[in-house]
């Protein structure tokens, strides 16, 4: 058994180690207080900008009279041989399961697509170290004669089309930007046939889930295609709001039911009327410039979740950590109390046994 110096030491290391975990969380309530007001202000802008795409479309022909088709790249569906990915991982650890449940979420819908050519693009320090290790990068054969598109070399049915390990440290939407425009451009040239995100959709501290959203081809506006969703479990999002309400962090959506379905009435109203708009430019050219502006949104809405939910996982994760300290400590001073008092008998034994022999 340790003496009483050794478990003094190893009490003294936990203390300080129940320090750096406390503040860590305090830290991680601040980060999530700040993401969860970014997430939730931009939530209007996304719900009206699909309002106007909806109204735009009712008043212009988005069908060829001449050849059937759909004039829009965006809008044209074909059979999903190629697929991008986009995949939003956090940036660091001491997460609890964040990262682990979205690579779970990832892996299995690789598995499930394992007769189609996958491209991934990884945003988050955690995804690109991991899928570095997995994956091979894709190889592209520059032209510098002609003005064209770098040729694509396919090595491997998966392969790394794009890392972006530092993005969400500082996300901005113009960061956004290059990434919804590196995708449109794809999907418009016919490189993949449908381009899909995975990340943590965070509605509020209590109300999380991985999901993995299909947001090209757009099939219909202002809906969400979830492919697949995976629900966290109830008692970790139960004890995150616990803890964001001890922080002074608001675990409602943002709105008040009624005023959010209210402004979901009137974006929906805006979207369908039978109204004449006069644009200063043509529908139609505002239609096209409009529709990638609403991939970028889409992208950068889920970023803006994802860091949200990484800080509310970080924050219970610490918590949890805290508390266990809390708890090694109580076991480790009972423990040496213990030794201690076992120590003080043994000695008041020997006095006891000295004075009877002499």
């Amino acid at each position: 058994m340790a003496n009483v110096l050794d478990l003094r030491r190893r009490i003294r290391s936990v203390k300080n180690t129940r320090q750096i975990t406390k503040a860590m969380k305090m830290v991680a309530a601040a980060k999530l207080r700040r993401a969860q007001e970014r997430a939730i202000a931009s939530r209007p802008y996304s719900a009206m900008l699909a309002s106007v795409i909806l109204s735009l479309k009712r008043r212009i022909e988005i069908i060829d009279p001449e050849t059937g088709e759909v004039r829009h790249p965006l809008l044209r569906t074909r059979p999903e041989k190629r697929i991008l990915v986009v995949v939003i991982s956090g940036d660091k650890g001491f997460a609890g399961a964040f990262n682990a449940n979205l690579v779970r979420t990832t892996a299995n819908f690789l598995r499930h697509n394992e007769d189609k050519e996958i491209d991934l693009e990884v945003i988050g320090r955690r995804g690109t170290n991991l899928a570095r290790r997995r994956f091979p990068s894709a190889k592209f054969i520059e032209n510098a004669e002609e003005k064209t598109r770098p040729q694509r070399h396919r090595t491997a049915r998966i392969e790394i089309t794009g890392e972006y390990p530092d993005l969400l440290q500082k996300l901005t939407f113009e960061h956004a930007r290059a990434l919804g425009q590196e995708v449109v451009t794809r999907y418009a040239h016919e490189e993949t046939d449908a381009v899909y995100i995975v990340y943590n959709e965070f509605k509020s501290v209590i109300q999380q889930r991985v999901v993995v959203e299909r947001i090209l081809p757009i099939i219909e506006l202002g809906k969400h295609e979830i492919a697949e969703a995976e629900e966290l479990p109830e008692a970790e999002l139960a004890r995150a709001g616990r803890i964001a309400l001890e922080a002074g962090i608001s675990v409602l959506p943002g709105e008040a039911e009624a005023d959010i379905q209210q402004r979901e009435d009137e974006e929906r109203k805006f979207g369908t009327a039978e109204v004449d708009y006069i644009y200063e430019q043509p529908a139609r050219q505002i239609f096209d410039d409009v529709l990638p502006r609403f991939i970028t949104s889409q992208l950068y809405h889920a970023m803006l979740e994802s860091v949200a939910a990484e800080n509310a996982a970080r924050m219970t994760a610490m918590d949890a950590a805290t508390n266990n300290a809390t708890e090694m400590i109580d076991r480790l001073t009972l423990t040496m109390n213990r030794v201690r008092q076992a120590a003080i008998t043994k000695e008041i034994i020997e006095i006891v046994s000295g004075a009877a022999a002499i």
